[in-house]
């Protein structure tokens, strides 16, 4: 488990870099994956209005599956966690949705990434806006202290998904909700298949299927659960929404 965390935090640091030294898109730093720009993932499913409000950096280091910006219906006044914030993009444009009013955290494990983060965020001038270092297995938030956590193509990476899940409950408020974009396996497909159609850091190897997210989810304590395909990124491995609520 430990070597595959490192493996992430390695991969991701390479992208952040390659944006940091100006050397271009995030991708470049990442050789194959589920993320590079032909799969019509990244960047490409921001809309050009989304990417003039952030800067560059925020742009080139997107490395999602989605957008859950798009799904979270984020009000203002709300405080926002994202999970494994990568450059920062969900964070920089979910501050807008909440207004001064607001905040919006980003988590991270990544110090290449967070200071990506930090810089693009001292560029676009947000003042509602933190960036914390950690592991999504492990959130440095108190309990009951966010409106909305949402995702981007993180938590097919992480090596133990329902402390994943366990920490979304902790730290949502009750009625509190979720807007996660992941990558989800068809529920036919063993882990042996889903290895075989790509690798763990790839985000795709480590996938869970449409069954396995909604019931953990469920026997996290949530409601109104949702997990919806939104497109196919290989045979049987698909972007897809989650939603779901903590009950009030």
């Amino acid at each position: 488990m430990t070597e595959l965390r490192d493996q992430v935090r390695e991969r991701y640091a390479r992208a952040a870099t390659s944006v940091l030294t100006g050397a271009g898109a995030a991708e470049d730093g990442l050789g194959d994956g589920c993320c590079a720009p032909e799969d019509g993932l990244g960047q490409q499913l921001y809309d050009v209005l989304q990417r003039d409000e952030v800067p560059e950096g925020a742009v080139l280091a997107s490395l999602g599956c989605g957008n859950p910006t798009a799904v979270a219906e984020l009000r203002e006044g709300e405080t926002v966690l994202d999970l494994g914030s990568g450059g920062g993009i969900d964070v920089l444009l979910s501050a807008k949705r909440v207004g001064p009013t607001g905040k919006a955290y980003g988590l991270d494990m990544t110090d290449e990434m967070l200071e990506l983060a930090r810089a693009n965020a001292a560029a676009a001038g947000a003042t509602n806006v933190e960036f914390l270092r950690g592991v999504i297995e492990d959130v440095p938030l108190p309990d009951a202290s966010v409106d909305v956590v949402i995702s981007n193509c993180v938590i097919n990476l992480s090596t133990d998904k329902p402390a994943v899940i366990r920490e979304i409950f902790r730290v949502l408020r009750p009625g509190g909700r979720v807007g996660v974009s992941d990558v989800v396996a068809d529920d036919d497909l063993t882990p042996e298949d889903r290895a075989e159609r790509g690798s763990f850091v790839g985000c795709i190897a480590g996938a869970l299927s449409f069954d396995e997210y909604r019931t953990s989810l469920t026997a996290a304590g949530f409601a109104d659960v949702e997990v919806e395909a939104t497109h196919e990124m290989v045979q049987g491995m698909h972007g897809a929404i989650v939603r779901a609520r903590r009950p009030s």
